[in-house]
C-alpha cells in the first residue's frame, strides 16, 4: 500500500478517528509480560508480542496518551510487524499497564529517558541486534524526541524510527483539544477523565507533591500540565513543558531513518503544525502528509475488511530500515 486511499464509509476526520479509536477489529497477538525494575526504583512493563524468530530484528512500539500495549493500533502494528519478519516489543508508559507506578510521577510527551533503558537493556541483551522504534501520538512524539536529541549518539542497534499522527507542536495541540466545540470537548474529557483519576491517586499517596483541589478543577490540558505534568517531572509551567519538549525542535538532529504519518485534517494535531519544511531539510526524515485519516487512523478498505494505512506503512519501511 504505497498510496493513501481513505475509506468512503468513513466521512469525515471524526469517524475516522472514532472508528480507529473504539470499533475497529483487533488482532491478538500472544503477549508475554515482562516487568523491568528501574534504577530509580520504578519499574516498565514490557509486551514481547507474537512468537518471532529467535534472530529477528526487534521493534519497539510505544502508545498514546493514555493508551497501553493493549492499544488496538498497537496490536495492529506488531501483527504486521509478526509478518515482516520484526519482533515487537510494546513499552507501557509508568502507569499504563493497568497498576499504578510506584513514584510520584508518571510519563510525558517528552520522557525519553524510559525508552532509551528499554533500547540499551535490549541492545545490551543481543548486541549487534537491530532495532526499530514506533510510536502513535504521544509515543510519536518520544521516538522523534529520542531520535533527534542523541543524534549519532545512540547505540548502533538502533537503524531508525516511524512516528504516526505525532503532535510537532504541543502547545497547539493542548489548545486544539481545549478549543469550544462538541468534538474537542469529547476528546478532551475522554483523556482528562482518565489522568485526572491517576493524578487524583497519586495525590493521596503524595500530598505533599500535587493539588488534589486542582486536580479536581483542571478542565483542561493547560490546566492540567500547570498543576500535574508539570511540577511532577521538573517544568517550570504547562508553556515551558510543551517548548521544551515538542518533536518539532528535535527534527534537524535526527539521524537515523525516520518516517512521519500524519493527516493534514488531523482534529487533535492541527495541520499546519506538520512539519513539511523540516523534514524536507533532512535526509533522514521521510514525511508522508495525507488530506484524511484523522487521527492514528488512516481507514481503508471495507467496513469488513478495513486496512490501516499508517502501521501497513510503517511495518515496511522499518522491516527496510533493520535489514539495511
Amino acid at each position: 500500500m504505497t498510496s493513501y486511499v481513505p475509506a468512503r464509509w468513513l466521512p469525515g476526520a471524526h469517524a475516522m478517528t472514532v472508528f480507529a479509536s473504539v470499533a475497529r477489529p483487533l488482532p491478538r497477538p500472544a503477549a508475554r509480560r515482562e516487568r523491568w525494575e528501574l534504577p530509580d526504583g520504578d519499574f516498565l512493563d514490557l509486551d514481547f508480542l507474537g512468537a518471532p524468530a529467535t534472530d529477528a530484528p526487534a521493534l519497539v512500539i510505544l502508545h498514546g496518551l493514555e493508551g497501553s500495549s493493549r492499544a488496538a493500533y498497537v496490536r495492529g502494528l506488531a501483527a504486521l510487524a509478526l509478518r515482516a519478519g520484526l519482533a515487537p516489543v510494546a513499552l507501557n508508559f509508568r502507569g499504563c499497564s493497568g497498576e499504578p507506578n510506584r513514584l510520584a510521577r508518571f510519563y510525558h510527551s517528552g520522557d525519553t529517558g524510559d525508552l532509551d533503558q528499554v533500547v540499551r537493556r535490549l541492545a545490551a541483551a543481543r548486541p549487534s541486534r537491530p532495532i526499530a522504534l514506533a510510536g502513535f501520538s504521544l509515543g510519536g512524539n518520544v521516538v522523534v524526541k529520542y531520535l533527534g536529541e542523541r543524534g549519532d549518539d545512540l547505540p548502533p542497534e538502533v537503524r531508525g524510527g516511524a512516528g504516526i499522527s505525532v503532535p510537532f507542536d504541543l502547545a497547539r495541540a493542548a489548545r486544539a483539544l481545549d478549543a469550544r466545540g462538541f468534538w474537542n470537548r469529547v476528546y478532551r474529557e475522554r483523556f482528562l477523565r482518565r489522568l485526572r483519576q491517576k493524578a487524583l491517586e497519586k495525590a493521596r499517596r503524595f500530598p505533599s507533591r500535587l493539588d488534589a483541589a486542582a486536580i479536581r478543577c483542571a478542565r483542561s490540558f493547560a490546566a492540567f500540565d500547570e498543576c500535574v505534568t508539570a511540577p511532577l517531572h521538573g517544568f517550570a509551567s504547562a508553556e515551558d513543558y510543551w517548548v521544551t519538549c515538542s518533536a518539532r525542535r528535535f527534527l534537524p538532529g535526527v539521524r537515523r531513518p525516520l518516517l512521519l504519518v500524519s493527516a493534514t485534517d488531523d482534529p487533535i494535531v492541527p495541520g499546519e503544525t506538520v512539519p513539511a519544511e523540516a523534514a524536507r531539510a533532512n535526509p533522514a526524515v521521510t514525511l508522508v502528509a495525507t488530506e484524511a485519516g484523522g487521527h492514528v487512523g488512516f481507514v481503508s478498505g471495507s467496513p469488513l475488511w478495513p486496512r490501516f494505512f499508517a502501521e501497513v506503512r510503517a511495518a515496511a519501511f522499518l522491516a527496510e530500515v533493520v535489514r539495511r
